[in-house]
């Protein structure tokens, strides 16, 4: 791990000298691409890992009784770790109001559009004061489109919100039905159809439970082989981590900027906004997952992180909670000591459903474009951001910058306009960096509580 800190940085540093110096388009034809094959080592590690562990997992159970338990216990600690992390984005966005920050006319201007495309959409909430119909405010109209004046339209953003409004047309129970895949080869070449893949490995899993053990030997001998196969692949990858994550990151960031100003920028802009996502984000990784882990697995503090940070600066460099899934296996199974079943069957799901680091994000998000279009919500319309983001959460994939997508259907749970996902995009990638390392960590934690609860934790230092 300290070598992947150190290719992190030289990545940062190259970014700034390439920009400086006018290489930015070499960085992008000549590095970048080597950050592109990691990922795609990883991705294509990822599917089939996630298909053996759960069936080997779920296999070596050999008690369907226990399996149900295990389900429901790995399901209830991420439902409420993730409405944890929803209450902590909705109190740092209450107390620290990003939003507000602003110049009062500008706000102004924020609101009237809002107001316009309240009206004209009718989907909006207005809250009882008005700015549009005021003569005082007549020279602060926004646009003509009932944008933010600070919000840019583009195809980025129309895609978006169709994928968002096809995604709601579909009723409420399209989740259920998008779990059952129809075939299961497509299921496995796709990343994004991970959901599919669990739901086969479990029923797979499960079925050699109850067929004749003379039978389902052979093949859970065969899967487990195949399993470690795989894990060894992830090992061969991760030694030449630290330079694929130098180019991941220079590649990254020549892509965002083309001068030194544009690269600071990236970093400065938005933010108060930036800083209150941070400080829930840090709260998560720094205090409320280690001290979950100590006080049920009794893992010490510094331990904690020597043992998940390879899986950490991963996650960063990746922002894929999918890419980076083979390594938190291997951080949980051989640095914890959580045992193959728990692992292989918790972490895959995590890695799906468990999004602690978006709900957050999504959470202090909606609260700070409210309030730079000087919109109060309501207790109800909080509580409703809490629902939404956290059933939102099960429904984003495990990609980069899903989070934006379901960040569109919570804006209009509450009456919001959802292109205002466009007002954040030139600092989402940094953060959706900083949110996948929280997803993980969130991810590992769990396993490794699980396993501690279930008898089948070797590890654990109260240091």
């Amino acid at each position: 791990y300290v070598k992947i800190i150190i290719g992190l940085a030289l990545g940062i540093g190259w970014s700034f000298l390439s920009s400086m110096l006018g290489w930015n388009q070499f960085t992008i034809d000549w590095i970048d691409p080597f950050g592109t094959i990691f990922i795609r080592l990883l991705k294509f590690i990822a599917v089939p890992l996630v298909l053996f562990s759960i069936i080997t997992g779920v296999a070596g159970m050999n008690d369907i009784g226990r399996l149900g338990k295990l389900g429901g216990k790995t399901l209830l600690i991420y439902l409420l770790t993730t409405v944890f992390a929803v209450t902590v984005g909705l109190l740092i966005g209450n107390v620290f109001k990003p939003g507000s920050h602003i110049d009062r006319d500008q706000l102004i201007k924020n609101r009237i559009s809002y107001e316009r495309w309240a009206v004209e959409s009718g989907v909006g909430v207005l809250d009882g004061k008005s700015f549009l119909k005021d003569p005082k405010y007549s020279g602060l109209t926004g646009d003509q489109n009932g944008e933010s004046p600070i919000t840019s339209k583009s195809l980025d953003v129309e895609q978006k919100i169709a994928l968002m409004k096809s995604n709601q047309e579909q009723g409420p129970l399209r989740f259920l039905i998008d779990m059952v895949p129809e075939n299961i080869a497509l299921s496995i070449s796709d990343n994004r159809l991970m959901l599919q893949v669990i739901f086969f490995a479990i029923f797979f899993g499960i079925t050699l439970i109850i067929i004749p053990k003379e039978k389902a030997k052979p093949l859970i001998e065969f899967f487990t082989a195949i399993n470690e196969a795989f894990l060894k692949m992830v090992e061969i990858v991760m030694q030449a981590a630290p330079y694929f994550v130098f180019a991941l990151m220079a590649g990254v960031v020549a892509k965002m900027a083309d001068t030194p100003k544009e690269v600071f920028e990236i970093f400065k802009s938005l933010g108060t906004y930036s800083v209150a996502v941070f400080l829930g984000l840090l709260f998560m990784i720094f205090i409320f997952y280690p001290m979950l882990v100590r006080l049920i697995a009794g893992i010490g503090y510094p331990d904690f992180f020597k043992k998940i940070s390879p899986a950490q600066f991963l996650a960063f460099s990746t922002s894929s909670s999918a890419a980076t899934l083979p390594v938190t296996i291997e951080c949980v199974e051989e640095n914890f000591g959580v045992s193959k079943n728990v692992a292989g069957f918790v972490l895959p799901i995590g890695a799906t459903v468990n999004m602690d680091g978006t709900s957050l994000y999504q959470t202090v998000a909606v609260l700070f474009l409210a309030q730079m279009h000087m919109v109060d919500l309501s207790l109800g319309q909080q509580l409703t951001i809490v629902l939404t983001a956290t059933l939102a959460s099960i429904g984003s994939a495990a990609v980069p910058s899903a989070g934006l997508v379901m960040l569109m259907v919570v804006l209009i749970s509450v009456g919001l306009n959802p292109a205002w996902i466009a007002i954040i995009f030139p600092v989402d990638r940094i953060l959706d960096m900083c949110r996948t390392v929280v997803n993980v960590t969130g991810d590992a934690s769990v396993a490794t509580m699980v396993a501690a609860s279930e008898g089948e934790f070797k590890g654990g230092s109260a240091n």
